[in-house]
């Protein structure tokens, strides 16, 4: 994976996970591993949690004690040194909730994102337009400021960039409620050109796009979801609330939520029906 597509998030979460199972390979319990390094058992946790990053001597004392050196040694020293990179998300942070950064760091090196949105177009494929009416409808709600909605504007923007136009991007399948194509956010010029703008974007050789038609029936009960899948980490799914947002994942919650993925994509039109399908919708808010 080229470089620049590495994200700090995932190494952190990569380095965690690597010596989480150096101590179990080496048949030690956090707490008897904190022991043996004169550290508290918080700190071990943590550490392998990616919740705190280690220090180069952190790394040097836990690979002394797994008996680690040579490649090993290395590539730990490696992920370190990614870790400690910033991400472009971090540039927001102040105006973006914790979870959805942490979210952005780990979509910047997933390999497959799988979107299902019932409400909205989802944020990968909003116009600047869509998007600010999107964040200014919840304003009142979420107490956004003038300056707040500017920058998350300009991250939901930033993001489309990485998401859909870096080098190797990921594979992005996205099935919209037909409903989401119909709820008016901003003057009919607003979605009109958002649903111009989908049919430019389901172009893209790495993009689907695919409509849940009303009439179909719904398969699953469920709000909107994202999966991610990376090349050398376990899976991820993304779930957005009002106030906060979730990750699962555990293994067997995640392989549910990538059925009931299948499923609705299953009952949805297929890409050049959906397209269609679009194109009607455009026509429909030129009047």
């Amino acid at each position: 994976m080229p470089s620049q597509q590495g994200s700090p998030t995932v190494r952190r979460l990569r380095l965690g996970q690597e010596l989480r199972l150096l101590r179990e390979r080496s048949k030690l319990t956090g707490a008897k591993a904190a022991r043996d390094l004169g550290w508290s058992a918080s700190k071990v946790s943590r550490i392998e949690a990616a919740k705190t990053m280690p220090s180069t001597d952190d790394i040097k004392a836990l690979a002394k004690l797994y008996r680690v050196d040579g490649d090993k040694l290395d590539e730990l020293f490696g992920l370190l040194r990614d870790a400690e990179q910033r991400g472009w998300w971090e540039d927001y942070e102040d105006s973006l909730p914790k979870e959805y950064t942490r979210f952005l760091g780990l979509e910047a090196e997933a390999t497959v994102q799988r979107n299902w949105e019932p409400q909205i177009v989802p944020g990968t494929l909003q116009t600047e337009d869509y998007a600010r009416e999107i964040i200014l409808a919840t304003r009142g709600i979420a107490r956004i400021t003038h300056s707040g909605v500017r920058s998350r504007v300009e991250a939901r923007l930033a993001r489309q960039q990485r998401v859909l136009h870096r080098e190797n991007p990921c594979e992005l399948t996205v099935v919209l409620d037909e409903s989401a194509l119909m709820r008016r956010f901003g003057e009919p010029t607003v979605m009109r050109e958002q649903m111009e703008h989908l049919l430019e974007v389901s172009l893209l050789p790495h993009v689907r796009i695919h409509v849940l038609p009303l009439e179909s029936l719904h398969p699953v009960n469920t709000g909107a979801f994202i999966h991610l899948k990376f090349s050398a980490f376990d899976d991820v799914v993304y779930l957005e609330q009002l106030y906060s947002a979730d990750f699962v994942e555990d293994l067997g919650r995640v392989a549910g939520y990538e059925a009931a993925f299948d499923h609705i994509r299953s009952e949805a039109l297929d890409e050049d029906e959906s397209r269609v399908l679009v194109q009607r919708k455009a026509m429909m808010w030129r009047r």
